[in-house]
This record gives structure tokens, C-alpha cells and sequence, in this order.
């Protein structure tokens, strides 16, 4: 069974088919977000700060981490606020983290301050992202998010995704770079736009487990773009997309009813052991509320046991 570990300073995660869903917690990310974008240029990481706090403390398994202010400060250095983004998180918070940019130079310097095994948010099947992402994921051998897009621009045609997903995994090969450690990205679209994009992105995840046997994710909030109450469409479109084989997916935790999607996904799927985790969140549910998660026991997940030269010993 395929399974791609991430970890931080000492909690190691695994993304895969037998696992329950991985949450990548969005929020911090000041694309869209100009008053964040403003702050972290000034050297205020405020809300960065309750960003990951807010984001664990509502279940997410993982947090995405982006830098890029550019297009408040075209002149910031995304290198320096990368690295300084994610040193605040990791003294603040102890889940793993997925280094997001489209700058190399800001993806490598995150990779240097980054514990444990972070995951490279991403790489696209254009040549010259290939020949500059996958040589530093072989470098610091950590899993890489792959997006099925290339020089050709993102396919309407499903077909022409899932051949650019297999084109970026074999090269990742070339590279040394194991299939577990690949998760691809299929790319959902706007279901408001184009009515079959549910249709086209379940049958998508089949053939990337059945075939390719990777792991995926996406970015949730895609398939509502543009539709009033997107949530109840993210939280419809959860279990759906969990049962065609998606095993993690960039969302903002935050969200209730798409926790509770998730959740109840998690049961259904059997990856819930005995519903524990289920039954701690709501045993004290009411009517008209939403559960924030309870504590997991202290046996209830993996902890790593030294830095990266253990868990390499460990692989070898």
C-alpha cells in the first residue's frame, strides 16, 4: 500500500489509501489575502501566528506554508520571508508543513530551516520546473506535491491530466525519486463552469490509484468557485472525492461542516479505528453546534524517534 511519510521535529504522518485524510490547512497564504500579504511585509506575523494555531487546534494534519507578498511588495525577498514564516510556525506548532511557492530559490531555502520531512508545494510537468524541483527533492529526499499541468496550460481533457501526472512520476523516477514520495495533484475544477469537473476528477483518482498507485491532493475550495454557500459544496464533495481515492487534500480546517465531512469520511472509510476519534470529537455533540477535535491519546499517533538521520537509518 502506497504511503508518503512527512513529518516535523517528532511527529511523522503517512499519506495513503489506509490512512485517514490528510488535512493540509490552507490559511496561511497571502494570495488573496492583502491585509496578511501587508502584514508579513511590515514583519508582523500576527495573524500568521493565529493562523497555525487556529488551524491545528481545529484538526488539520498538516499546514500549507506560503510566502509570497509580491503582489503587495513586488520588491520583497520571498527566500528570506519563506524561511522566516516557517521558523514562527515550527516554535509555535509540531505537525509537518508543505513549503508552497513557485519561487525555487524560496523552495530550497525553506528546505534548509524545515524539520523533519516537509513537503514540496510543487512541481509542474513544464521542463524547466522539472529539472529545477526534482533535484532538490533527491537532495533532501522529501515527497513533492505534482500538479498535471505543463507548457500546454491545464487540459479540459482528464486524459491529457492523467499523462502529464504519469509523465512528472516517471521523471521523478529518473530522478531517484520514489512513486510514494510523488502526490499529484489531478486539478478540480469549478463545477459551476464546467458541469461533469466532479465526474472528470473521481474518474481521474481511480486511474491514479489503480494505475500510477500515488497518492493525491487538490485544492478543495476549487470545485465551488463561484457558487453561493461553498462550504456546503466543499463538505458534499468530500466524501465523494475521498471515496474515488484522494487522500489529502489543501482546505481550511477552520470550517466545521467540512471537518465533519472529513470526519465522517474517516469513519466510513474504516480508517477510524473503532471510531475513536469520532467519538472523542462529539461525544458531547448538541443540535445547532460544531466540534472542535479532542485530544488524541498519547498513543494515537506516530512520533518520530531522532532527527533525519534516524528515520533514514530506519528506511534503509
Amino acid at each position: 500500500m502506497t504511503r508518503t511519510i512527512v513529518a516535523s521535529a517528532t511527529r511523522e504522518i503517512a499519506i495513503g489509501f489506509d490512512q485517514p485524510f490528510c488535512v493540509i490547512g490552507e490559511r496561511i497564504n497571502p494570495t488573496g489575502r492583502k491585509k496578511l500579504a501587508a502584514e508579513m511585509v511590515e514583519g508582523n506575523f500576527d495573524t500568521v501566528r493565529k493562523d497555525a494555531l487556529e488551524q491545528v487546534a481545529a484538526g488539520a494534519t498538516m499546514l500549507d506554508i506560503n510566502a509570497g507578498v509580491t503582489a503587495v511588495d513586488p520588491n520583497a525577498t520571498e527566500p528570506g520571508l519563506m524561511v522566516q514564516t516557517l521558523q514562527i510556525v515550527q516554535e509555535l506548532v509540531d505537525i509537518p508543513l508543505a513549503i508552497d511557492s513557485s519561487v525555487t530559490a524560496a523552495i530550497e531555502a525553506g528546505l534548509k530551516v524545515a524539520r523533519g520531512r516537509p513537503l514540496i508545494n510543487s512541481v509542474t510537468g513544464e521542463e524547466d520546473k522539472l529539472e529545477a524541483i526534482l533535484p532538490l527533492a533527491r537532495k533532501y529526499d522529501v515527497p513533492v506535491v505534482a500538479i498535471s499541468n505543463d507548457e500546454t496550460g491545464i487540459s479540459m481533457d482528464p486524459d491529457v491530466r492523467f499523462e502529464v501526472a504519469r509523465k512528472i512520476v516517471q521523471r521523478a523516477m529518473d530522478h531517484g525519486i520514489k512513486p510514494e514520495d510523488m502526490v499529484v495533484d489531478p486539478l478540480v475544477m469549478p463545477i459551476g463552469a464546467l458541469g461533469d469537473a466532479g465526474l472528470q476528477v473521481f474518474a481521474l483518482l481511480r486511474r491514479l490509484r489503480e494505475e500510477l498507485k500515488v497518492n493525491t491532493t487538490c485544492g478543495l475550495s476549487n470545485i465551488s468557485f463561484g457558487l453561493p454557500h461553498r462550504h456546503g459544496i466543499n463538505a458534499g464533495f468530500i466524501p465523494m472525492v475521498i471515496g474515488a481515492g484522494m487522500t489529502s487534500a489543501i482546505m481550511n480546517p477552520c470550517r466545521p461542516q467540512e471537518m465533519e465531512a472529513v470526519r465522517a469520511a474517516n469513519v466510513l472509510a474504516g480508517v477510524d479505528k473503532d471510531c475513536g476519534t469520532w467519538i472523542r470529537t462529539y461525544k458531547d455533540f448538541r443540535p445547532g453546534e460544531h466540534a472542535a477535535p479532542a485530544p488524541a491519546p498519547l498513543d494515537g499517533g506516530a512520533r518520530r524517534r531522532g532527527g533525519r538521520a534516524a528515520r533514514l537509518g530506519a528506511q534503509a
